[in-house]
Formats: structure tokens, sequence, C-alpha cells
């Protein structure tokens, strides 16, 4: 079982931009010396929902502070990027870390972003497949040229080309966030694992772990890499001595940040979109997710893997919105509950 922190970098009520990225990184410095397996950093533009403009840029940074842990994107948003742009920042990340980054990507929502970007509404709603399959082409393939609806561009090579190492890699892992039924197909058939949202039940990521599989081995996928894939799923941590303590926490801060961060959220379109309420959402979470005393928060993560076949996990640890407290939880996460996981 792989344990991660999943940092947004989400600026709750009052708070300062340097103070959040100061304890979005210093998150993961903690992260590293309390034994976690992996980093994950989100991107978002022009909400506090979440202040990294650039999961990329992040995740060199951390990169560059840590030595051990993992690094990934949670996720790179493909609609608003060019592909070869990106596959060149995760070839380089690869190359220079030993391995250590994983590049994930998402379709992202139908945000002004688009207009902002210069992408438009089609990138979202019709062009992520062909983002996705040109940027796979460039994390594998010695030369790539374009001819396709949104990218058309002669032959080029790739450089830096990550597959050419010597410990023979094929580059950096590539996962995808998954929130549809489409996108699990998209991903089942490529063979890429699966991102899973933490605002979904296990038994929804079951059933959408086993359409996955149905679909990668209906697409010729081997039998066996559709069993080793690592699917990693998003969630919310908390740890503290009552589960009481550890709700009235977030109960106390993710309300706010939620109501500001969700209510920025401005579609290209106008096109009307429901809110969730951000009590009633902060209280899901608490319900579905490892909010509690180390013990429960450990047989919480082992049900979890047991019901949904999900052995690594994205766990949002800023969500008091403190950092003592932030660094508080990470070191209790590493310390007194990864031990005892299977």
């Amino acid at each position: 079982m792989r344990v991660g922190a999943f940092i947004l970098a989400a600026q709750f009520p009052g708070q300062g931009e340097g103070e959040t990225l100061h304890r979005a990184v210093r998150s993961a410095e903690v992260a590293e010396e309390a034994g976690l397996d992996d980093v994950w950093v989100a991107e978002h533009h022009f909400v506090p929902y979440g202040i990294c403009p650039s999961a990329v840029t992040l995740a060199a940074q951390l990169l560059g502070r840590t030595h051990r842990i993992g690094v990934g994107t949670a996720v790179s948003v493909l609609p608003t990027a060019h592909p070869v742009a990106v596959g060149e920042q995760a070839a380089l990340l690869h190359l220079t870390s030993g391995g250590r980054f994983t590049l994930g990507v998402g379709r992202g929502g139908p945000w002004v972003d688009l207009e902002v970007f210069g992408s438009g509404l089609a990138a979202y709603e019709e062009g992520f497949p062909e983002s996705l399959d040109l940027l796979l082409r460039w994390l594998r393939e010695p030369r790539v040229g374009a001819a396709g609806a949104r990218y058309a561009f002669r032959d080029v090579a790739v450089v830096p080309r990550p597959a050419e190492e010597p410990a023979g890699r094929d580059g950096p892992p590539v996962v995808v966030a998954c929130t549809s039924p489409g996108s699990v197909r998209l991903a089942a058939e490529r063979g890429l694992p699966m991102l899973l949202g933490m605002h979904a039940a296990d038994e929804e990521k079951a059933e959408m772990v086993a359409c996955w599989r149905r679909t990668a081995l209906a697409a010729g996928r081997d039998p066996d890499e559709v069993a080793a894939a690592g699917h990693v799923s998003a969630g919310v941590a908390q740890i503290a001595d009552t589960r009481q303590d550890a709700t009235e926490i977030l109960l106390k801060s993710m309300p706010g940040w939620l109501r500001q961060g969700l209510a920025a959220h401005v579609t290209v379109d106008g096109r009307l979109r429901a809110m969730r309420d951000p009590l009633a959402y902060t209280e899901l979470l608490c319900g579905l997710h490892p909010v509690g005393t180390p013990e429960s928060c450990a047989d919480r993560l082992a049900a979890s893997a047991e019901k949904t076949g999900i052995r690594r996990y994205a766990l949002l640890v800023e969500g008091s919105g403190d950092l003592a407290t932030t660094e508080e939880n990470i070191r209790r996460l590493g310390k007194e509950v990864l031990p005892v996981l299977p």
C-alpha cells in the first residue's frame, strides 16, 4: 500500500497567497520526513480553491527540495495546455529526478480558463482524447508528428527522450483523472491507471475499477498489466486523539474554504452549475475517509483497499488550513497510521 499527501495549495479565508504556497511546500517536505510514499499537487486557475496554476512547476520545486518521495501532478489539465509542452516538462522531471515523477492528467472543467488560454470549449468537450494520445506518443516515441483536428505539425525529434536511459524505463508513469464512464473507458483502452476523486464513495470507486478492468481486457490489454494497474484513490485524512476532535478540525475550516473556492469558478459559456453545500460536503468527506484516531484511520484505509482493490492513496492533509496543524497531521499519518497498514 502506498500512501501520499494530496496538496491543493488551498487558500483559506483570511490567508495570503505566499502563506498558502509556503504551507504547500512545507507539507511536501514534512511528508518525506514522515515516511509517506508520495506527494500529489493540484492545478487550478483564478480561484482560491487551489492557487497553484502549474502542477508541473510546483512538482519541480518539490522534487528539488526532496530526495526520496515520489511527486505527482493531480492533475495537469490538458485542454488548457499543449500536450507536447506537457510531455517535454514531464520528461525533464522524470530524467532529472531519477524516476520520482508521475504525470497525472485530466480533462478539467468547462471553466473560463478555456477562454483565457485560447483553447476554447471544444478542447474540453471533444479534444481530450486527441491531446492524451499525442502526449503518450511524445513520452514513448523518438519522433512525433501530428495530423489531428486540433494539433497538426511536421515530424520532430523528442528531446529529451524520457524512454532512453540506462535503467531502460518507458518514461514517467501516467495516470488519468476519471469522473465518468467515458473517462474510465478512455483510460482503460490505453492501459492507464485512474485517479479517482475524493467525492466518490468506495462502492462507486469499486464499480469504476471493475469497469476499467472489463474495458481494458476487451481492448486487448495484457491481463497481467490489468491486474497490476496502480489506480490512485483521492481522499481526506485528519488524525486526532478522538474522531470528534478530528471532525471538528475540518468542520471549523473546510466549509469556509469550500464556500469561497467553489463559488469562484466561472463557466466559459455561462452554463448553470449546482454548487455543493460546503458544510454538507465537509461532513460527507469526514464520513468517507480516514478522519479520526490513528487506529480508526488505518482500519478505514485497509477497508477501502479491500473493497475497491486500490492500494494507492492521495490524501488531502491541509484541511485544517493551519500550517502547524497540517504538519502535525502529516507526521501522525506517517508515524502512527502507516506502520499498522498492510
